[in-house]
Parts: C-alpha cells; sequence; structure tokens
C-alpha cells in the first residue's frame, strides 16, 4: 500500500511540476516586466527624467507587475477646488492596438496652484479595455514624490491605477477627488 501511494504521490509531484513553468510564463505573458516598464517610461518622459526607474520600482514592490499602461498629458489647476484634464493611450499585454482614453475630475482640499504634466500610468487588474471608463477615487495627499515624479493609487472594481507624473508647474496641499475616464473629451468634470 505504502508503495502504490508513493508512486502516485511521485506521478502526482512530476505532473504538477512539469505544468508550473507553463503557468509561470503564462503569468508573465500577460503582464509587463519592469525592465519593459522602465524602458517604455524613460522613453515617454525623455532623457531628462530622473527618478522614473526608482519610481517604476517602488510600484513594482508594492504591487507586482502591471498588465497595462497609459501615456499621457493633463493639465491642472486649483484654488481650494480643483480641476484636472487630461488625455492618453492605453495599451494592455497580450492585445494589438491602443484605446483612446480622456479623464477629468474635481478635487477638493487645501490644494492651490497649476502644473502641466506628462503622465506614464501603470494598469492593474484590467482585462478589457472597456473597463478603464469610469471613475477612479484618490486621495493626491497620499502622493509620493521620488526624484521629480510623483505617484498615487487609485482603485476600484479590481483595477488598480498608479499614474506616474512629471511636469512643470507649482501646486501645493493635499486634496481628495477623482477621476472620470471617457472616450470622448469632455468640458464637464463630473
Amino acid at each position: 500500500m505504502t508503495d502504490e501511494i508513493s508512486r502516485r504521490a511521485l506521478a502526482l509531484g512530476l505532473g504538477a511540476s512539469a505544468l508550473l513553468p507553463g503557468a509561470a510564463w503564462a503569468q508573465r505573458d500577460d503582464t509587463y516586466s519592469e525592465p519593459e516598464i522602465v524602458d517604455a517610461a524613460e522613453r515617454f518622459f525623455g532623457a531628462g527624467a530622473e527618478g522614473v526607474a526608482a519610481a517604476v520600482s517602488h510600484v513594482f514592490e508594492d504591487l507586482g507587475r502591471p498588465n497595462g499602461y497609459i501615456e499621457g498629458e493633463e493639465g491642472s489647476g486649483a484654488i481650494g477646488v480643483g480641476l484636472r484634464y487630461g488625455d492618453g493611450r492605453l495599451r494592455l499585454k497580450g492585445r494589438s492596438g491602443v484605446t483612446r482614453v480622456y479623464w477629468q475630475g474635481p478635487s477638493l482640499g487645501f490644494d492651490t496652484g497649476g502644473n502641466a504634466s506628462k503622465v506614464f500610468t501603470l494598469v492593474y487588474g484590467m482585462r478589457d479595455p472597456d473597463q478603464i471608463f469610469q471613475r477612479f477615487p484618490g486621495v493626491d495627499g497620499s502622493a509620493y514624490f521620488i526624484g521629480g515624479v510623483g505617484v498615487n493609487y487609485q482603485r476600484r472594481d479590481g483595477v488598480t491605477l498608479a499614474p506616474m507624473r512629471a511636469g512643470v508647474g507649482f501646486r501645493l496641499g493635499a486634496n481628495i477627488g477623482y477621476l472620470a475616464y471617457s472616450r470622448r473629451r469632455r468640458i464637464n468634470p463630473f
């Protein structure tokens, strides 16, 4: 009986170990590696973008490997009440083509100033590009800055966005708000 169990256990163990490399490869195939994201972010931000690799590394430590990213630009301003508008292109690993995305949103808080930024957003848990078209709450006061690149997290319905911003201008304070992602540019931030 013991020989039968150990043979069965050995056969199951060998079968499972043969499947593990395939499962690990499948996971890597539908997500981006850290070097892929660092290369894409550095190309997007340009040669002068200091701290991009450190910011990407920090997000990878927190959230792991993303399955997509958005490259875009935005402008924002606030005097207590703020507005943010942007547009970009969403790319998901394993899907051909890009999805055009616009975003806009209000914020409220102890916040003043204005800025124009390039935004590189890491996307987690998104299987269909249509999942982006909703409101994502975020707290900009929770942002951290590494080498001139600011990052915060936005979560909704199993999807996490990690926008990394680098730009010009001056905006100081903390606020709460949301970004509404849409298929068309909208003036109304709500």
